[in-house]
């Protein structure tokens, strides 16, 4: 049998939890995370599925605004650099700001794809409860489904069903339920990159 593994992601998510980790002078080395994230939980992504949308740049600029906008662009730029993946760019109310189609356009595809029988096995990077709905399709379609995550977005909820792989870059102390399905995946911030120019800024 033919057994395919699809990695969908929550970019937004995963680019606001690692900002949070790093700073604005330092951003994940996507490429090199999905590698050793492979490597750790010995799979091969066939294909992966990436939903954000880029910040609005507003039209008084500061400095803060300026570097989290760059970190953002070099961010998703290392992000397209993935052969296997795919893009999409969801976008901003002009009246809130706030992201649009991008958890819907991720939520569709998990239930369309497992309908059509593209994958045996779902990986997801989100801490955001809200698919639960769509991964409880998948699961009655007998589809294999484990969850990656931050050490600062732990979906909690997601735990308790299906595997949850926390990769973590500090050391913290963490207290979980028997009943959460959580192993923690421990990484050097050797997969952190320094903006050029930038001064060095140490994780929260």
């Amino acid at each position: 049998m033919n057994i395919k593994t699809y990695l969908f992601i929550d970019g937004s998510n995963l680019y606001a939890g690692q900002y949070n980790l790093f700073g604005p002078n330092n951003y994940l080395n996507f490429s090199k995370f999905i590698g050793q994230a492979e490597i750790a939980l010995k799979v091969k992504f066939h294909k992966i599925y990436f939903y954000a949308s880029y910040s609005p740049k507003p039209k008084n600029l500061n400095q803060k605004v300026k570097q989290y906008l760059k970190n953002e662009a070099l961010f998703y730029k290392n992000v397209k650099s993935l052969t296997n993946l795919t893009f999409f760019n969801g976008y901003r109310s002009k009246t809130s700001g706030k992201e649009k189609e991008v958890d819907v356009k991720l939520a569709v595809d998990i239930v369309d794809k497992s309908h059509r029988g593209e994958f045996s096995k779902i990986f997801l990077i989100s801490g955001d409860a809200d698919f639960m709905h769509a991964l409880l399709v998948a699961k009655r379609l007998h589809k294999d489904i484990s969850i990656i995550s931050l050490q600062n977005r732990i979906p909690y909820r997601f735990s308790y069903l299906f595997p949850t792989y926390v990769f973590c870059f500090n050391r913290i102390n963490f207290f979980f339920d028997k009943k959460q399905k959580i192993k923690i995946i421990k990484l050097s911030r050797n997969f952190v990159k320094k903006i050029p120019g930038m001064h060095a800024s140490r994780a929260s």
